[in-house]
């Protein structure tokens, strides 16, 4: 047998001519397979970057996240607690307003040693240290305080969230007899007790405000006048602790509010915060 001869007749009989179409079936065929394979590889490259953890359910995903359980659980109440007691702006002093007090965030009613009040609902920390000891001042050597005259934190949807009162909804502010010192009213204290009062902002080097030097008065506000972070409140708030533990020193012990020093701090004191007003 003449294999170059039987093996070309054979390849020749196995080609065949094209049916009439069927190229162009071939090539329609070859389209859809095309946009099939692109949607396919789409799709995987879709599903590759979805988390691992979207395919899996919540009680595999827990057992395999290195975090632990109880970590996983204190940030979530965390996240939890941010979001009820955070009001999500800030007060006009720059620091965050709460929604609550006495209810897991930062404001708390805090004794006000030495007077009759059941105490006052402040930020805790620096901020209390400075009001508490403003009020403690004030009903020694201003005028005795009584039981409902001081009010602290308020409801962020109580106050004005332009104005100074605002600070109050933070925890950073006190108001002390509100009824007897209205908004937009002067001269509500004797001049020997305006005296103290400069006496006692001046003692603190400016990291309270009061509201008798806004363009519009509320004589019965007093405020934190620095933001978050300031180291000037953290000084005052030291210093402060410090005349605690010393005999004769801090609120309640004599001062001489009239001494050439201390009258020139204050009326240079009173010069800034009202042009600043």
């Amino acid at each position: 047998m003449n294999l170059r001869k039987e093996i070309p007749l054979k390849l020749a009989f196995l080609r065949r001519e094209p049916r009439p179409g069927a190229a162009a079936h071939r090539r329609v065929l070859s389209r859809r397979a095309l946009l099939g394979r692109i949607a396919a590889i789409g799709g995987a490259v879709g599903v590759a970057a979805l988390p691992v953890s979207h395919f899996l359910s919540q009680a595999y995903a827990d057992a395999n996240n290195p975090i632990p359980g109880s970590v996983r659980d204190a940030l979530r109440s965390a996240q939890d607690r941010t979001r009820r007691v955070l009001a999500g702006s800030r007060s006009r002093n720059g620091w965050e307003m709460e929604n609550v007090a006495d209810d897991g965030g930062t404001v708390y009613t805090r004794p006000v040693p030495g007077t009759p009040l059941k105490g006052v609902a402040v930020r805790m920390g620096d901020v209390e240290t400075v009001l508490v000891h403003l009020l403690r001042r004030f009903h020694y050597e201003v005028d005795a305080l009584r039981r409902g005259d001081v009010v602290g934190w308020h409801d962020p949807s109580e106050v004005g969230r332009a104005r100074p009162e605002s600070n109050l909804a933070s925890g950073t502010a006190v108001r002390i007899r509100p009824g007897s010192y209205p908004r937009g009213v002067r001269g509500g204290f004797f001049p020997q007790q305006e005296v103290v009062i400069r006496d006692i902002l001046a003692e603190l080097d400016g990291v309270v405000r009061w509201g008798g030097d806004d363009r519009t008065p509320d004589e019965s506000l007093f405020s934190i006048d620095v933001r978050p972070g300031d180291k000037r409140l953290a000084e005052v708030a030291a210093r402060i602790r410090g005349w605690q533990l010393e005999p004769g020193a801090g609120a309640g012990s004599r001062v001489n509010v009239l001494a050439g020093g201390r009258r020139k701090a204050a009326r240079a004191l009173e010069r800034r915060q009202r042009t600043a007003a």
